[in-house]
């Protein structure tokens, strides 16, 4: 009977002290992992979850086709002729737009997202040198870009494009940022094959699955005009990227 009462004292201790250890952080590992594994729930430094995103700079496929990407989303106000061609010629290009300019523009992307196939994806809320954040920090630009995005146009973003430039270090991101993208609800996270921004000419004949990376702007009506041309060539169409890798 003694053996009894003891095994039911302790039980009861148990039941009430492990609660309060995993508050304090003491619980063994097997409690802590189980707290931190939450359906959902991304753990900095974790690998579980969530997974990360693959990469993709070019995308493999021996269909006809090239990917038009527009970065930023500045200048929308000198780029009223590349807004009349993305619709008149019906691109699906992937806009990875920062929240800031399509708030500051927007009557020019809800008529193109209206009248065309394409559509907004994430690329940070303030457009900073990921691989200088913290896991929190990053999921903050990630995730309120997401929610920002669902707000404006009643669509969340499916593909990721880090921020980057001439002054940071490729490629722009680090396994955080991969993590990070997935917690977001990103299911890519997409580079570029080929960069026609600002003037740049192809680096050699276009391929199927090359993803061009254009920037809004005053130049942008030229550049998307130089890299249909240049698909045109090469005997290839713009192609929804969306359906390519993240259906």
């Amino acid at each position: 009977m003694r053996l009894m009462r003891r095994t039911r004292v302790t039980r009861v201790t148990l039941a009430v002290l492990v609660p309060v250890l995993m508050l304090l952080g003491l619980a063994g590992p097997a409690a802590a992992a189980g707290a931190a594994s939450a359906p959902g729930e991304s753990v900095p430094g974790g690998s579980a979850w969530p997974e990360p995103v693959p990469v993709v700079t070019k995308v493999d496929t021996e269909d006809p086709v090239v990917f038009i990407t527009i970065d930023d989303g500045w200048g929308a106000d000198q780029a009223a002729g590349a807004r009349k061609l993305l619709m008149d010629r019906q691109i699906p290009a992937s806009l990875f737009l920062l929240p800031g300019a399509y708030e500051a523009y927007p009557e020019y992307y809800r008529s193109l997202l209206a009248s065309g196939p394409s559509r907004v994806e994430n690329h940070t809320v303030n457009h900073p040198d990921l691989t200088k954040l913290s896991y929190q920090d990053q999921r903050a630009e990630l995730c309120d870009a997401r929610d920002r995005q669902l707000a404006a146009f009643g669509d969340s973003p499916r593909l990721f494009r880090p921020s980057g430039g001439a002054t940071y270090p490729w490629p722009f991101y680090n396994e955080d940022t991969r993590k990070v993208a997935r917690a977001c609800g990103a299911e890519a996270l997409v580079m570029w094959s080929q960069d026609l921004s600002w003037g740049q000419q192809p680096t050699g004949e276009l391929e199927s699955g090359d993803i061009i990376l254009l920037h809004m702007g005053p130049t942008l009506e030229a550049d998307l005009t130089r890299a249909l041309d240049a698909a045109d060539a090469a005997g290839l169409k713009p192609a929804n990227l969306r359906q390519y890798v993240a259906d």
